[in-house]
């Protein structure tokens, strides 16, 4: 019975290197490849490009991979435990860094299991994490923008956003990041806030600034990130127009719009009880909700 090569793997963007280690784990026998889920990927890095049933589709479809299987921690431990592979095989990165602890507790499971640990060269010059920053620099499609919120609450237990006005602010929430107990810790996308951008051009939080304008300024950090905007829409306006402003939002690759159920003219909470709130009835505002999801496009709105 031929033997078994387990090989953790993101495989968000595959290059010269990866195929190299699937064909020296073909070596040793069958290479079965723990493709990392959305989940286990999110706790330390930023989602991936594809999700996990595009990026299982182009691995299962390269020579020398035997079987696929999820993992669904960032720990090797729990797959390892569960398919028992006479050898797991890794590059030599992991003796540094981060990864050093994940490096010891694969080799304490792998001893106790009569398994073998094999670490190859890294190859030098080419990396994923390389080759995403510079695909980053490039942008990203409104369509991968859009679907990204969704991916990230259903991968995420907490789904950190951050309040977003220009360009600049927008870069603060796509770069800014802190490492803690080697996992990386960032901001997951940004907030278009109506208080801050009427507060930038010195108006009042009433809706003075149309949405129009407000658009017009969202498009500068929309050019600069690749991270999921949710769109501050106040009260909605009215529902005739409402519809008009979903449609728009989805076309930009906006992820979510949040409304309030307030009518007339809307103050800022953070007047609290000093301000005059009317809030909006239960068919208004159902209505209003309704003529939204009727006008959304894609399931990913």
């Amino acid at each position: 019975m031929p033997k078994i090569v387990y090989l953790g793997m993101i495989g968000d963007i595959m290059h010269p290197g990866l195929i190299n280690i699937i064909n020296e784990g073909a070596k040793y026998g069958d290479v079965m490849i723990g493709l990392f889920t959305d989940k286990a990927i999110a706790t330390h890095k930023r989602l991936p490009y594809l999700n996990y049933e595009q990026r299982k589709n182009v691995i299962e479809n390269i020579r020398g991979v035997s079987k696929v299987v999820p993992q669904d921690e960032w720990s090797y431990v729990e797959n390892l435990k569960k398919y028992k592979p006479d050898y797991i095989i890794h590059g030599d990165d992991w003796l540094y860094g981060p990864d050093k602890f994940i490096r010891d507790e694969v080799f304490k499971v792998m001893e106790a299991q009569g398994g073998k640990v094999i670490e190859i060269p890294y190859t030098k010059g080419i990396t994923s994490t390389g080759l995403k920053k510079e695909m980053d620099s490039l942008g990203t499609t409104p369509q991968a923008r859009l679907s990204a919120l969704r991916r990230l609450i259903a991968a995420k237990p907490i789904v950190r956003i951050l309040e977003s006005h220009n360009g600049l602010t927008g870069l603060i929430a796509e770069h800014t990041s802190v490492e803690i107990d080697g996992c990386v810790r960032e901001f997951d996308g940004m907030w278009s806030s109506s208080l801050t951008d009427s507060t930038s051009k010195g108006k009042p939080d009433i809706e003075a600034v149309d949405l129009t304008t407000r658009l017009h300024d969202l498009n500068d950090t929309l050019e600069v990130t690749t991270k999921p905007v949710i769109f501050d829409g106040d009260t909605g306006g009215k529902v005739e127009h409402f519809g008009f402003t979903v449609r728009t939002l989805e076309r930009l690759g906006i992820s979510a719009v949040i409304i309030e159920d307030k009518v007339g003219l809307k103050q800022n909470s953070l007047f609290g009880t000093d301000a005059i709130q009317t809030q909006d009835t239960i068919d208004g505002f159902c209505t209003k909700i309704r003529a939204g999801k009727e006008a959304q496009v894609t399931e990913d709105f």
